[in-house]
């Protein structure tokens, strides 16, 4: 039990890279719920595929820090949309789903996309009447605190939102917008903030025993962001990527910087390559740095034997990123923190 403890306190200095063991569940944020579901999955026989999708149903339904599930981050008409992957390491398979409404189980839905589609990616009101053929209930994602949210928002002059070089100001009013008839460039605001806090999308990698390999997120996006908005959650390689032959990863933070990268891919690329998972996550993070120094993310790493790491960029208010990892060197689901780059 010593012997364990003193490991766990080990990996956390050495920047969260491991001693490889399988099964490994790792997941974004201290979604502990989310990662003992999944755990609990894998020790019961159930697929890696498996593992993914109960795991971030878990956040779906336990409505995580309320950016991941119903009731939550509501788009400037007031209303929550949800958008998630699920990738299958052994045949590339994706299923995705962005911009779903009215239905809560998004992560289920991307399931079904795999299974019952030639397709990969729906989209909007569409998605969401296939989820209804596929048997899932047509709900409101609406609650009273997303109701609350918006009002707030409002109120605010509707502050901060996501438009730039339009008029009226989106600094100072609420719109509609249009585009003027001469652009003046603006330096575009860094809300860190509204970054940090609403955008802890649940970013979810399982690796079997055998080495197979299963990735998956689930996400209500960015608070306030325009209607019809599609993160890095639901694209392969941005959100996550799953290649049975290298590793999986997941990223989190501000979608629309990082999904022009497609950090998962590039990390199971580099992995592949040989490189250590937290130096692999590192490189990552280091390579968008070089275009915009103050965004928000964190990338999360595991290779098929196990070893695993983590990594995010350091900006004022987010110094350390808190994941999840359950493997048999941990014993339980198991909180781990990493100090940013």
């Amino acid at each position: 039990m010593v012997v364990a403890s003193l490991l766990v306190v080990v990996l956390q200095l050495a920047g969260a890279a491991s001693a490889a063991a399988l099964p490994v569940v790792i997941n974004t944020w201290a979604f502990r719920k989310a990662a003992e579901t999944a755990w609990r999955v894998l020790q019961s026989g159930g697929s890696e595929l498996d593992a993914v999708e109960r795991g971030c149903g878990q956040c779906e339904i336990d409505q995580c820090d309320g950016s991941v599930g119903y009731g939550g981050s509501p788009d400037e008409s007031g209303e929550t949309t949800l958008d998630a992957m699920i990738m299958d390491g052994n045949t590339m398979e994706v299923g995705a789903v962005a911009d779903l409404r009215h239905v809560k189980n998004a992560i289920g839905v991307a399931r079904k996309v795999t299974e019952y589609t030639k397709h990969t990616l729906l989209v909007g009101e569409s998605a969401s009447m296939f989820a209804v053929r596929m048997g899932f209930p047509y709900e409101d994602l609406t609650t009273q605190k997303s109701l609350s949210a918006y009002s707030t928002w409002l109120n605010q002059s509707c502050q901060p939102n996501y438009w730039k070089n339009v008029v009226p100001d989106s600094s100072k009013s609420c719109g509609p917008y249009k585009r003027p008839e001469k652009i003046t460039c603006k330096e575009e605001q860094t809300i860190l903030q509204r970054s940090i806090h609403n955008h802890d999308t649940i970013g979810m990698v399982v690796v079997g025993r055998s080495g197979t390999v299963a990735s998956g997120t689930s996400t209500n996006g960015a608070i306030h962001k325009i209607p019809g908005r599609v993160g890095d959650s639901p694209i392969a390689g941005a959100g996550s990527y799953a290649d049975s032959t290298a590793g999986g990863a997941a990223a989190t933070g501000d979608g629309d910087i990082m999904m022009r990268f497609l950090p998962s891919y590039q990390a199971v690329e580099y992995m592949r390559m040989g490189t250590d998972p937290a130096l692999a996550c590192q490189k990552v993070i280091s390579r968008i740095q070089k275009y915009v120094p103050t965004f928000f993310g964190a990338v999360i790493c595991v290779n098929t034997t196990g070893s695993y790491g983590a990594a995010c960029n350091k900006i004022p208010g987010f110094t350390q990123f808190h994941f999840m990892v359950s493997s048999p060197l941990l014993g339980q689901p198991t909180e781990q923190v990493v100090d940013c780059i």
